[in-house]
């Protein structure tokens, strides 16, 4: 019963997935579920709405919404949907403080009839689908006992999609950044849990570092779901489409990934930097990926956007490696 794009999906990133960070990814994968960053539903009531959720760049893509009211992340559910996304997403997940004291993300792990009845209160406010992610525990929960009973919680709202970061989120005595990477992965429960509920989509995040691994593990799970491999090395998702969704038309090169960007930055006026900043691992791995992060960091924060195609030809970046 997976819905197709979540089968591959690029996380919700603070600071990084904003919208020029997805129309970047965009170019190298036309199928993935991309998410925008986590929005809160205060600053959709209350702020710049087009600012925070006007996009452009086409494609499957989710809004993530963070709060504990269920009229206001209903409300905020109902204009976002009114922006082109096709999907909201609940953050019951981020650990930071800020989080925390606003009552909203991985703390609501521990307010599961909370949680389901925000669900509840999207739902009936979007014709859109509406998920929850999460983590599967917090602090000394045993996860044993509280993710199945979080997911009945989730399942009860009538919602049919659930992404599990499969660590531990502690609130206490780890930073955001430390909690990303630090508490032990367990992708074993993960896949409990989608023999457990098998009639909902159980997506896998946290830790996965390709799209050749997050394959892997489709026949434990209905998908998978990369974060900092996607950011960090950009360019592993051209391979994608092919792997996951059987699009086998042709994977552009990273020369034309970086024509398009030039093209959109050209034509919407946007300074080079917002887009370039979310490129500096285009070349990763690559001979002149530290070149191309030195020149783009020396040189793209007052550059013309045509700054991006001159450095890849100057330094020879435009030649594809050969298969290893």
């Amino acid at each position: 019963m997976t819905h197709a794009p979540h089968r591959f999906s690029v996380a919700p990133m603070i600071d990084w997935t904003d919208r020029f960070c997805r129309f970047f990814h965009r170019q190298m994968t036309r199928r993935a579920l991309l998410y925008t960053e986590m929005i809160t539903a205060e600053a959709i009531l209350n702020g710049d709405r087009d600012h925070l959720l006007a996009y452009d760049h086409g494609g499957p893509t989710a809004l993530q919404l963070g709060g504990s009211d269920p009229a206001k992340m209903a409300e905020a559910a109902r204009i976002g949907a009114a922006y082109g996304y096709q999907e909201i997403n609940m953050n019951v997940g981020c650990p930071s403080d800020r989080v925390q004291s606003g009552r909203f993300g991985a703390c609501l792990m521990a307010e599961p009839e909370l949680v389901r009845d925000c669900l509840i209160a999207m739902r009936e406010a979007t014709f859109l689908p509406v998920t929850a992610k999460c983590r599967i525990g917090i602090d000394d929960q045993a996860p044993e006992v509280i993710l199945p009973r979080f997911i009945e919680h989730v399942r009860e709202a009538g919602i049919d999609t659930v992404i599990v970061h499969a660590r531990k989120a502690w609130l206490q005595g780890l930073s955001p950044k430390e909690n990303r990477t630090i508490p032990p992965l367990d992708y074993d429960i993960v896949f409990r849990m989608k023999e457990r509920f098998g009639d909902m989509n159980v997506i896998l995040n946290g830790g996965v570092a390709s799209p050749q691994e997050g394959f892997a593990h489709l026949p434990k799970v209905d998908g998978v779901m990369l974060g900092r491999a996607a950011y960090e090395r950009p360019a592993i998702l051209r391979e994608v489409d092919g792997l996951f969704f059987g699009d086998r038309r042709e994977v552009p090169s990273v020369e034309d990934v970086v024509a398009a960007v030039v093209a959109k930055a050209e034509a919407d006026g946007t300074p080079l930097w917002r887009y370039a900043r979310h490129m500096l691992g285009l070349f990763a791995g690559r001979p002149g990926a530290r070149r191309w992060r030195r020149r783009i960091s020396e040189e793209a924060r007052d550059a013309e956007p045509s700054l991006l195609l001159r450095i890849v030809r100057e330094e020879g970046l435009a030649q594809e490696p050969e298969p290893a």
